[in-house]
């Protein structure tokens, strides 16, 4: 397409992400950033803890890059799951700016490398550890919307806080009661459908909404 740069598209869509992230904490408590809020105990900032390691990880020593940055949960005797979730004695000031400076560190590298740069990830089967730059951007863009659609779900848990970003919550326009009758209304479709032998009677509008804005 013409005017159309291809890394900078794959860019954008990660910066999207990251800032999407980071937003999720804003207003909330140092217990509430750091609350399990589901049986595998997905949080806030272990989230972001995660996705700094992702990237520190597949934009350095993948291009042979390496950043000195510590990252003490991937020691071989740490602890399984070490870098889902902050400890008491790692901040919140912490884990952000290891991210921001995990940013900065993969910014230098997509930078300084074509997109058909060549790399290599260790713990990736053989068959397919060989990996260019393009594909490690979309590897990297795919599984931070991931996790930032993780976010939204424990955000919303933790107060009612919805939206795709601070400047477009890209959600259909309703007040708490609108959405209170919505969710019921849901409820009862999902228990209408829910019957054995009784297919739903009612036709329910379908909201659809582009995440490309």
């Amino acid at each position: 397409m013409p005017g159309s740069d291809p890394k900078a598209d794959l860019c954008r869509y990660l910066l999207a992400a990251r800032e999407a992230l980071l937003w999720k904490l804003e207003g909330l408590s140092e217990y509430d950033i750091r609350r399990p809020l589901t049986p595998t105990g997905t949080n806030l900032l272990g989230l972001i803890k995660h996705l700094a390691g992702v990237e520190l990880g597949y934009f350095g020593a993948t291009f042979g890059r390496p950043s000195a940055e510590p990252q003490p949960w991937f020691d071989d005797d740490a602890e399984p799951n070490a870098d889902m979730w902050a400890t008491a004695a790692e901040s919140r000031e912490h884990i952000v700016g290891l991210y921001h400076r995990a940013w900065a560190h993969s910014d230098a590298t997509i930078d300084a490398l074509p997109l058909d740069a060549l790399g290599r990830v260790p713990h990736w089967p053989d068959d397919r550890s060989e990996v260019t730059l393009h594909r490690i951007l979309v590897h990297v863009i795919a599984e931070t919307h991931r996790h930032a659609g993780h976010a939204d779900v424990v955000r919303e848990l933790i107060d009612g806080a919805a939206g795709l970003r601070k400047d477009n919550d890209n959600l259909a326009a309703g007040d708490q009661a609108w959405w209170e009758n919505q969710r019921s209304r849901l409820e009862r479709v999902a228990q209408e459908a829910g019957r054995p032998g009784q297919p739903p009677t009612t036709h329910e509008s379908v909201i659809v909404v582009d995440h490309d804005q």
